[in-house]
């Protein structure tokens, strides 16, 4: 099982629990540029940095922009989303609402930092499924050993056939090493589907129950599982609208959709 990483906001409290697989150990801080939204002075950069690693030292700063509440700057770490006070006494997790607006600011602002990460990932590293014309087209985080990712891709063809261009990242719900510091069984897979010469064919043999032959390359995996972790993933399979909205896990091609149409959210978070 997969830990969902928390932060406890209190003595007796751990801070920034390891996001990984159980049989694997804590990713490496990624060295993806912090981005710095404006109004960010370097001095409150300073003060925002400094908040975090008082927690943890070694948490990974994505994101940091003032915030909708006055007083409080927004920061992605790690794949969570914080709020830290002006001056660096206070800090909460935790969905921030707009009463006035009635909505979900945090939602919001996680869609707009996930549509641009994705967008910097190259066609060329997606195994991408997709109709002639397509009318929408959807990211999805996706490992070749998961039950509900196998249903998903069992429908590929009525997805196409509605419109829907489906592209797939990898992310080895394993983690990319074992405690040993070896290679994931999951992890290989992934690889030898992303290195083979026809990679839909192979991720749907892959997906399917049948292992591929076994292949290396220079392959995305690993930073597609890193991806995967700043984005606040924690399973598969996880479908990311064009808005950077999460749309839900496994769904069909009427209620995905449904759900780009009226803005509804799948996800169940």
């Amino acid at each position: 099982m997969l830990k969902k990483l928390l932060l406890a906001a209190c003595l007796a409290g751990s801070a920034f629990v390891a996001h990984a697989a159980d049989s694997a150990p804590a990713p490496a801080t990624t060295t993806a540029a912090t981005v710095i939204g404006k109004g960010v002075t370097p001095a409150i950069e300073k003060t925002v940095r400094q908040a975090i690693a008082k927690l943890s030292p070694d948490a990974g700063i994505d994101a940091i922009d003032v915030a909708s509440m006055p007083g409080f700057y927004q920061v992605i770490a790690s794949g969570q989303m914080l709020y830290v006070s002006a001056d660096g006494k206070y800090m909460f997790n935790g969905e921030l609402l707009d009463l006035g607006s009635r909505q979900n600011v945090s939602k919001a602002a996680w869609a707009k930092f996930r549509q641009a990460e994705i967008a910097k990932v190259p066609a060329s590293q997606r195994i991408v499924f997709a109709p002639a014309h397509p009318k929408v087209t959807i990211s999805v985080f996706t490992d070749v050993n998961c039950a509900f990712c196998r249903a998903l891709h069992e429908h590929i063809a009525e997805f196409n056939k509605a419109g829907v261009a489906v592209e797939y990242m990898a992310w080895p719900r394993e983690g990319v090493t074992t405690t040993a510091g070896r290679p994931t069984p999951t992890y290989t897979e992934m690889v030898s589907v992303w290195c083979a010469s026809d990679r839909k064919a192979a991720f749907t043999a892959a997906i399917g129950g049948s292992a591929p032959k076994p292949a290396t390359c220079a392959n995305p995996v690993k930073d597609q599982f890193e991806l995967g972790l700043r984005l606040g993933l924690d399973g598969t399979p996880t479908i990311y609208g064009p808005d950077g909205r999460v749309l839900g896990g496994y769904v069909t091609p009427d209620q995905l959709l449904k759900a780009i149409q009226d803005g509804s959210d799948l996800s169940g978070s």
